[in-house]
């Protein structure tokens, strides 16, 4: 039976079917809409890095076949054939899309889907509709994504731009085909019998009748009824990796007379506008001191065709110095290293320093620590959620309540605290553990607890730590670059430089004293340790600070 995912679920490719020879199925229409329907084959950057793994209507497999086109069928607008086990090792994530082609949004869609069926049943299926989008253009629909084994996320997120935004955002750029040169004139037409009309063929068939082919071994879905034939895309485009535009250049000046030096513009003066006039020709006086030369226009008006005092000269963008080239300066040039960054996921790193969280995607409330968020997007709830009992415990203690604010809604929410390094934990079950001061964010859907380390010594005579278990996101905060060590029977870290372990390690208060060469009378220098036991595989977090 297939298992509905809903928009945010993610699960293992081997706890849906055990098989790796896949059919991925798409089905999106709208009235009177037209889509295009591809494939990113993304590196460990999520970047487009190889166009050559970009599937769409004019590149319909890459080139060890592990992703095919298979266009309309079994009732679907679009289909693929995805064989995971011949997949390059550089491709990290299959990102499937949607775009319009020509006007529209996708809050204009009906009903859609899309499934994953191996050996012809249905393993998968997310479902969708245009009332979950509002103006744009494009949607990730989901992804199967490498992390230790493949697995599939239902993603569901909304795009402004369309195709060759969207390919941009990957790293690539949709350049149009360059047309066939024209013939010589005057040649004369050789022989050749007139061409057969025939109609084009449909988007995704092949371009010649062929024979019947049988059911495809992977176990594609019968096709209840032939489907409809796909608008032609009648110009070609090709996918090319990124790369700056030239800047336009001006015009270069005529080359000077032969013999004499060539005029520089002078400072301020784009070359070939307003050019000074020429020397008066050798042997002639130069006009007197505050007389014009012969032709010049009289003092203060402008010579004809120049464009009036303040306003820039024709073909120049406002606001840009004449002595600056265009597209080499600007607001745009100088932000776009600090774009938002939209990967289509939950939690998004944009920088060291600050995280994103999109509530639209995966349904769930997120709590995070009071004055921590910095912006938001959309409509956004935040609420007070009180620490309880054992978070009073934790604020009476360590002089510091963990007073979390709940935030619900539909949105992004941007979080920060004091330039700390962030880090998203991604948790698939599994569990760890966390200094109650560490944590800046986490999913409602994890469990967690605090838990009390008591120990002569520690600053306010306990460490508070924070166990999460569950499937969901923590965000934990450090000073600087963190260093994850494993635990052996000798693993020691000070008390205010551990930020997690995991939850299976045991943990035991280890204290020395030692004498100082310049200890003053009466301080012993005492320093109380952490010490980390657990079987091969459990590991503990350092940062690189101590209070």
């Amino acid at each position: 039976m297939a298992r509905e995912f809903q928009r945010g679920h993610k699960a293992k490719i081997s706890d849906l079917t055990s098989g790796t020879d896949l059919y991925v199925g798409v089905q999106i229409a709208g009235p009177g809409l037209t889509f295009d329907i591809s494939c990113f084959g993304l590196d460990a950057n999520e970047q487009l890095s190889d166009d050559r793994y970009f599937i769409f209507f004019n590149q319909p497999k890459s080139p060890e076949e592990s992703i095919q086109l298979l266009g309309a069928q079994a009732g679907d607008t679009e289909s693929f054939r995805v064989t995971l086990d011949r997949i390059p090792a550089n491709i990290h994530k299959l990102s499937f899309t949607a775009t319009l082609d020509g006007a529209g949004q996708m809050s204009q869609v009906g009903p859609g889907y899309i499934r994953i069926v191996a050996g012809g049943e249905e393993v998968v299926k997310y479902a969708f509709t245009g009332s979950e989008f509002t103006t744009e253009r494009a949607v990730m629909l989901g992804d199967f994504y490498l992390k230790d084994v493949w697995r599939f996320a239902a993603v569901g997120q909304g795009f402004d731009g369309g195709l060759e935004a969207l390919l941009k955002n990957f790293g690539g750029e949709v350049a149009e085909e360059e047309a066939p040169a024209a013939p010589p004139q005057g040649a004369a037409p050789s022989f050749a019998p007139p061409a057969q009309a025939a109609a084009p063929p449909a988007f995704g068939a092949p371009a010649a009748p062929q024979a019947p082919q049988p059911a495809p071994a992977f176990g594609a879905p019968p096709a209840p009824a032939p489907a409809p034939q796909q608008p032609i895309h009648a110009a070609p485009t090709i996918a090319a990796p990124m790369a700056p535009a030239p800047a336009p250049h001006a015009p270069a000046p005529a080359p000077a007379p032969y013999g004499q030096p060539p005029q520089q513009p002078q400072f301020g003066q784009v070359p070939g506008q307003g050019a000074p006039p020429a020397a008066p020709p050798y042997g002639q006086q130069a006009p007197p001191f505050g007389q014009q030369p012969p032709g010049a226009p009289p003092f203060g008006q402008q010579p004809p065709g120049a464009p009036p005092f303040g306003q820039q000269p024709p073909g120049m963008p406002q606001g840009v110095p004449q002595g600056v080239p265009a597209g080499g300066a600007g607001l745009q040039a100088a932000l776009s290293p600090y774009k938002e960054t939209a990967t289509g996921q939950r939690w998004t790193s944009q920088n060291q320093q600050l995280m994103r969280v999109d509530l639209t995607m995966g349904g769930t409330p997120v709590l995070a620590r009071q004055g921590s968020m910095v912006m938001y997007q959309g409509k956004v709830d935040f609420g007070y959620k009180g620490a309880g009992f054992a978070g009073r415990v934790v604020g009476n203690a360590t002089g510091q309540e963990m007073q979390l604010m709940r935030c619900t809604g539909r949105g992004q929410v941007f979080l920060a605290e004091e330039g700390s390094h962030l880090h998203p934990i991604e948790l698939q079950g599994d569990g760890i553990c966390v200094s109650a001061e560490s944590v800046l964010a986490f999913d409602e859907s994890l469990q967690y607890e605090v838990r009390r380390i008591e120990g002569h010594g520690i600053p306010g005579g306990a460490l508070f730590t924070m166990q999460f278990q569950g499937t969901g996101t923590v965000v934990i905060k450090t000073h600087g670059v963190p260093v994850v060590l494993p635990v052996t029977p000798t693993t020691f870290a000070d008390c205010n430089a551990v930020v997690a372990w995991s939850s299976a390690s045991q943990v035991i208060i280890s204290s020395q004293v030692r004498l100082r060469r310049n200890a003053y009378p009466g301080h012993s220098g005492e320093t109380v340790n952490l010490q980390f036991r657990g079987a091969p595989g459990n590991f503990i977090v350092v940062q690189p600070y101590e209070v």
